[in-house]
């Protein structure tokens, strides 16, 4: 099978891992490789990336900016799904994998490969969401996942092997944990972190301050919404990737958007994972309360039944599936008329909503004030209570 494979398109982040995989497909396989980096969000992490992967042996290099897309395409459908994992989790990881798998499948194809791979390890839940986003795209493209095929054990036999290649190794002194960052995110894990006992150390944290450290005065937003997608704040409009950047460095800089979960992955094991989602727990907040005036209860409470679904499929890597396909489309009808504007405050860690209004309101003062109205009739609630008792007393009648 090696012997088939004549051209890979690796995904490559130029950390000691990709780039290690990307010599060891040349040597195993003596093909071409091609390295493919897509620009979610990783700011200084892209520096100096297309030389280092030419010297590593990559013929071709891609570095392409999909933040706007990112954003658009994926991050605002989750919040419009209000998409949250086990109660905590917003997507940030997760949600970025099926655009990045996606344009693999492209580029795969643009360039005549026989084969895509990435570095995803064999017990995390990033192989299933690459490889099912590949299978969905190109159900006959070949798939090279050399974290469960080559020979490698520890961290100290792949420092030896890019030793013996020439691959660079950072000089500096290596991170306790592993790191995932895009627009949406950050995310650490493993290393000193796999304790879920031990607290994650000040100093880890890129995006945002502690809430001990923030300003002893609030920052106040408004976030406008229409038909359930953010586009503006403060009165001002944004593209998609710049409207999150702003709204993360609002939460960032008020300590907003942490989180330390214990989280189950779709492989089966349980795995403790701390989070940085300072604009993405604004817009979550915000979303939630600019539905609140603006959708029926009915549909409302139906909506909030598919979040747990939604939420599964993203984080097990089913983007790409017909049961999403019919989710985001009922999703997109129920978010018609969620539109107007949420004012929140930024305070020490604290996300608040302070105030919420729009011309598509369903609420209204008059009819749920305790003083007079002309809509409801208080006697009418005698009829409701006693229909809705019936099964109630049935059920006690006939206990005796």
């Amino acid at each position: 099978m090696k012997g088939e494979v004549k051209k890979v398109v690796l995904a490559y982040s130029g950390g000691l891992d990709t780039s290690i995989i990307l010599k060891w497909l040349k040597n195993e396989f003596g093909c071409e490789v091609i390295a493919f980096t897509a620009d979610v969000g990783q700011a200084e992490e892209l520096d100096h990336l297309e030389e280092k992967a030419i010297s590593t042996g990559a013929s071709k290099v891609y570095i392409e900016d999909l933040r706007e897309e990112f954003v658009r395409d994926y991050v605002f459908p989750a919040i419009k799904a209000n998409a949250v994992y086990e109660g905590t989790y917003l997507m940030g990881t997760s949600i970025a994998r099926p655009l990045i798998a996606k344009r693999q499948v492209e580029i795969a194809q643009l360039e005549g490969a026989d084969a895509v791979a990435h570095g995803s390890t064999g017990k995390g839940n990033d192989q299933v969401r690459f490889e099912l986003t590949y299978y969905a795209l190109n159900p006959y493209i070949r798939v090279i996942s050399p974290w469960r095929e080559w020979q490698f054990k520890s961290r100290e036999e792949l420092i030896a092997y890019a030793r013996e290649n020439g691959i660079p190794i950072p000089v500096s002194k290596e991170k306790p944990y592993s790191t995932d960052r895009n627009l949406l995110h950050i995310s650490f894990e493993g290393g000193i972190l796999e304790d879920p006992w031990s607290a994650p150390p000040e100093d880890m944290f890129l995006l945002s301050v502690s809430p001990e450290k923030a300003p002893d005065r609030p920052t106040v937003v408004e976030i406008d919404f229409e038909d359930g997608v953010p586009v503006r704040v403060d009165g001002k409009s944004l593209s998609p990737a710049n409207l999150l950047a702003r709204l993360n460095e609002l939460g960032g800089k008020n300590g907003v958007g942490r989180v330390d979960m214990v989280e189950n992955r779709y492989v089966g094991m349980k795995a403790r994972g701390v989070y940085e989602t300072p604009g993405g727990t604004i817009l979550h907040v915000a979303h939630r309360a600019i539905e609140s005036i603006t959708m029926d209860r009915e549909v409302m409470h139906f909506k909030d039944s598919l979040m747990p679904k939604i939420s599964e499929l993203i984080y097990y890597g089913y983007w790409f599936s017909p049961e999403m396909e019919v989710i985001k489309n009922a999703v997109d009808e129920m978010q018609k008329d969620v539109t107007g504007t949420v004012r929140l405050k930024l305070y020490k860690g604290n996300c608040t909503v302070i105030g919420r209004k729009s011309e598509k309101s369903l609420y209204h003062g008059a009819f749920a004030t305790f003083e007079k109205d002309v809509v409801y009739n208080q006697k009418d609630a005698e009829g409701f209570i006693k229909l809705n008792a019936l099964r109630l007393r049935i059920r006690r009648m006939m206990r005796g």
